[in-house]
């Protein structure tokens, strides 16, 4: 299995934080699966194999072009024989800029992009299966994503903006008291701009980074015990980090561990 990213254009950095495209070239491969786990994040997947498709845990299969939101429930990904995928992933709030709907409607959800008339429009499909390189497709999206904020017209929120960082940096540590404080916004005027550009509440969002933090930790071996984890991110105790771990990846620390690998950022292979 091949791995590559790629960063976007200058005209979206804004939007995107890189490109990254994941390809298995031997159709007589083991099936594999997928466990995306939270990281405050929408995305859109793009299958470009006509032998290849992602299912979920029921068989059902994905769109062959999709955008998800924010991920915040463990869900599998399965895949078998061959299959390209291009990955786009996205800033927390950049759903909003290219849709036009609060960023709430595709939490722990999917939308086909097929059934957009833009995309029609466009010709995304017939586009990208005729490009001659990962380089002319990512092009081409890009192209697609600029149409899409175009459309729409949305300049991103600055004091979601604002916020976002304010809790990124914090590694979800900082108080939304004090955010609310320091924004000079209340506790459902903050809440309602988070669920029309960032999909969660800010609450949910600070949990996230604070898991993101904790997780960072656990993949590069800085500590000694567990409770050295929980204790860095101000988790009570042991027992709540193991518990809001398993919330988000569906594993205990432990298992988790052992059982996947994370080939890409965020969508690691369960084992």
């Amino acid at each position: 299995m091949q791995y590559q990213q790629f960063f976007p254009p200058e005209s979206l950095t804004a939007y995107i934080r890189y490109f990254w495209v994941v390809e298995q070239d031997n159709p007589l491969a083991s099936p594999k699966t997928f466990g995306p786990v939270a990281d405050g994040c929408p995305g859109m997947l793009l299958q470009l194999s006509e032998s290849g498709t992602f299912y979920d845990a029921y068989h059902q299969p994905f769109p062959r072009f999709f955008m998800y939101g924010q991920t915040i429930s463990p869900i599998k990904i399965r895949t078998s024989g061959s299959f390209r995928t291009i990955g786009v992933y996205f800033y927390p709030n950049t759903l909003k800029a290219l849709l036009g709907w609060d960023a709430e409607e595709l939490t722990n959800g999917c939308l086909d992009l097929n059934i957009l008339p833009e995309t029609r429009t466009f010709q995304l499909s017939d586009q990208l299966l005729s490009a001659s390189s990962t380089e002319n497709q990512t092009t081409i999206i890009s192209t697609y994503l600029r149409y899409l904020i175009s459309r729409n017209r949305l300049c991103p929120d600055e004091t979601t903006l604002y916020a976002l960082s304010r809790l990124q940096q914090s590694k979800g540590a900082l108080s939304l008291k004090a955010l609310q404080e320091d924004i000079r916004l209340s506790e459902r005027g903050l809440e309602r701009k988070f669920k029309q550009w960032v999909g969660i509440s800010p609450k949910v969002f600070s949990r996230v980074c604070r898991f993101q933090a904790a997780l960072h930790q656990l993949r590069t071996g800085n500590y000694h015990k567990l409770s050295d984890i929980a204790f860095d991110h101000a988790y009570a105790d042991q027992s709540h980090f193991i518990r809001s771990f398993r919330e988000f990846t569906g594993f205990s620390p432990y298992q988790y561990q052992q059982q996947s690998r994370e080939v890409i950022k965020g969508f690691p292979e369960l084992m």
